[in-house]
């Protein structure tokens, strides 16, 4: 089992953070994630929203992975978040359902707000195979260094709808109408790229597609028009 801990402090305050992470997909930091879809949300008697989300990534094996380790390139991740108005704080699980077997990955993410009104983040993640054949190590080292670069890319894609709240604030249109038109453009995906030339740990966290600045301004250009 590998274990992965790390801290991040947003300027922003507790609630637009806690915005940008709902709606961080799509962003063309996430090109691997496929859908996002909700199948529960209620209330509790507390307070707390409690919803419940099905995710869908796709990835590809390492080149010194044996063939037919996993059946297909794709694993659905189940993503459960608690959001405490009164509390301040989101705290958000999520787990792949699949090929558990070749590795899961176990994380949970904490945002709250601090005293000087700004956001910290905590993600911890468990990384675990039960593959053997002698290659359990090398498994789990290989996912936790690609759990590593997700976690930036990820805070990378969140940073990037913070940006497009921030913009929304000076825009005429609600931010729902922009939303919505993001959601419609997902041109940034990339389709042409066969999934084998990414390397995955398998677990659903698949690979997060590099984007360059002049993709990322690209990206927003279909949003705010020419910037």
């Amino acid at each position: 089992m590998k274990f992965f801990s790390q801290s991040f402090l947003y300027d922003d305050p507790w609630s637009i953070v806690s915005l940008a992470f709902f709606l961080r997909y799509p962003n063309p930091y996430a090109a691997h994630v496929i859908s996002c879809d909700v199948i529960d949300r209620h209330q509790t008697e507390s307070g707390s929203l409690l919803t419940t989300r099905l995710i869908l990534k796709r990835g590809a094996l390492p080149r010194w992975a044996p063939q037919g380790i996993v059946s297909r390139a794709e694993s659905w991740v189940i993503e459960e978040s608690e959001v405490d108005p009164f509390g301040k704080f989101v705290r958000c699980r999520t787990k792949n359902l699949d090929h558990v077997k070749v590795m899961q990955v176990e994380e949970t993410q904490l945002f709250e707000q601090n005293e000087d009104g700004r956001t910290v983040q905590t993600t911890e993640a468990y990384i675990t195979s039960k593959f053997g054949w002698g290659m359990t190590k090398r498994i789990e080292s290989h996912g936790l260094a690609r759990f590593k670069a997700h976690v930036q890319r990820s805070r990378q894609g969140v940073s990037l709808i913070l940006d497009l709240i921030r913009q929304a604030r000076l825009q005429p249109m609600a931010l729902g109408s922009y939303i919505t038109h993001l959601h419609s453009e997902r041109s940034f995906t990339s389709t042409d790229t066969p999934a084998s030339s990414h390397s995955s740990d398998n677990t659903g966290h698949a690979p997060e597609e590099y984007s360059s600045p002049t993709t990322e301004n690209t990206w927003l250009g279909k949003i705010w028009g020419s910037r």
